[in-house]
């Protein structure tokens, strides 16, 4: 990140972020034009799906959400989530800056930010506060302090403007994704658009995430593998969320320690998530790394930031249930049935019926084939891009499963990606059998 855009204030007008978004644009449009110009002076015809993917695109975009945060860098960060599937490497590469490196708000939109949540004299409730961010991110950043009594604590200032802005945000960049033909023409995006809408809102409203702590955090009290923070009342409000600080390390740090450390740790991680979906009927949708944190001392997982929790409703815990079951048995009759009870695809969309089922027979390959897997060594999600290009995206190929399905997607896809980062091996099989025989959450008449 350039150093003269690190410290900018965060854009808080309407037309500003406007402006912001239409500059990177207009910047990529500018590029794409000289680098096209310059392949046809040299004789080759010019790729225009080549010239937009480019490294310097990656960056100028990288760069730009990380300055407007808010929605606008959220959107860029779902992208990065899966930009090593997708996209070229590159694009991997840069826009996961996007994971940790926002841009601070400067000292004086902090200070402005803080006196409008706790009043001018905001500082007689410290002993200290450190106006240098622990943590910076879509939504907000974080400080570290220690009140008048003692209590040590991270504190998540948001970003002035954020919860305005989403709306315009939102609007905006699809409109440069949809010119930038990033997004295939014909893919219905109001539903997807809706939905990101709504979970922006929510998580921008600190108050909404105080309460799914708490409620979260009572359903992993008990368990001497996690740690969360608690929140305190006092201190929290709307646009600050103030937390007890706990001292631990980035998750990826685990990745020079021993095997079986990193083992244990990856699969913690995907207990986890299969027992949000099975057992706890809510799930946290936002697998970004920076959520992960380990603390050597006790060896505890850290689990942090719950404004994209999301309840799951006990009749598709069921079916994903019998999808699993059907999975393991290699059983695709009841594996069809099953997905077309989910609602991924219509019952006339066979093609991608059939994409589904060899998508599902290819991961149940690797997870059967032996008592260990190997999230390094499978390179399972490539293959399944592979897999998937090699049949065209024709409009049979392109449908949009239920909104709650997406978000366990998301949330299993990016725990993949950590078990892959970490190079984990574990005995897969084991765990979804485990998962496939568990008791049924109550399913509501």
């Amino acid at each position: 990140m350039s150093d003269d855009r690190k410290n900018d204030a965060v854009p808080t007008g309407r037309l500003e972020r406007l402006l912001g978004i239409g500059g990177m644009a207009a910047s990529i449009g500018a590029r794409v034009a000289f680098s096209s110009a310059r392949q046809l002076l040299s004789g080759k015809p010019p790729s225009l799906g080549d010239l937009l993917l480019a490294p310097a695109n990656a960056l100028r975009v990288a760069e730009q959400l990380s300055h407007m945060r808010g929605a606008a860098m959220k959107l860029g960060q779902l992208l990065s989530m899966d930009a090593g599937q997708i996209l070229p490497e590159e694009w991997s590469t840069i826009l996961a800056r996007l994971q940790a490196d926002a841009s601070p708000m400067p000292r004086f939109q902090l200070e402005q930010q803080l006196a409008r949540q706790w009043g001018a004299s905001w500082r007689d409730r410290f002993d200290h506060f450190s106006m240098t961010p622990i943590a910076a991110a879509s939504i907000g950043q974080v400080h570290r302090a220690k009140t008048r009594l003692g209590r040590e604590l991270a504190i998540k200032v948001q970003y002035p403007g954020v919860a305005a802005s989403i709306d315009s945000d939102i609007d905006n960049v699809l409109s440069v994704l949809r010119l930038s033909r990033m997004i295939p023409p014909g893919v219905a995006l109001d539903t997807l658009a809706g939905e990101a809408r709504r979970q922006l809102r929510q998580e921008a409203d600190y108050l909404h995430e105080a309460e799914q702590i708490t409620d979260y955090g009572s359903l992993v009290a008990c368990d001497p593998t996690l740690l969360m923070p608690e929140v305190d009342r006092d201190l929290t409000g709307p646009g600050v969320l103030a937390m007890s600080y706990i001292d631990s390390e980035p998750i990826d740090w685990l990745i020079g320690r021993p095997q079986a450390e990193r083992n244990r740790v990856a699969e913690r991680l995907i207990r986890l998530t299969l027992q949000e979906v099975f057992e706890f009927g809510v799930i946290q949708t936002d697998p970004n790394f920076a959520n992960f944190r380990y603390q050597p001392t006790s060896g505890r997982l850290v689990l942090l930031d719950f404004g994209a929790t999301r309840p799951i409703p006990a009749a598709l815990s069921e079916k994903l249930r019998a999808l699993l079951v059907a999975a393991l048995a290699r059983d695709k009759a009841q594996q069809l049935r099953a997905m077309l009870d989910i609602g991924y695809f219509e019952p006339n969309q066979h093609r991608l019926a059939q994409l589904t089922l060899d998508l599902v027979a290819m991961g149940m390959d690797d997870v059967m084939a032996g008592p260990i897997f190997d999230f390094k060594a499978a390179d399972l999600p490539r293959r399944a891009r592979d897999r998937a290009l090699s049949d065209g995206f024709g409009a049979d190929l392109w449908s949009i499963p239920p909104i709650d399905t997406l978000f366990i997607h998301r949330k299993i896809g990016g725990i993949y990606l950590l078990a892959s980062r970490l190079g984990a091996e574990i005995d897969m099989r084991a765990l979804l059998e485990e998962f496939a025989g568990h008791p049924s959450r109550p399913v509501a008449a």
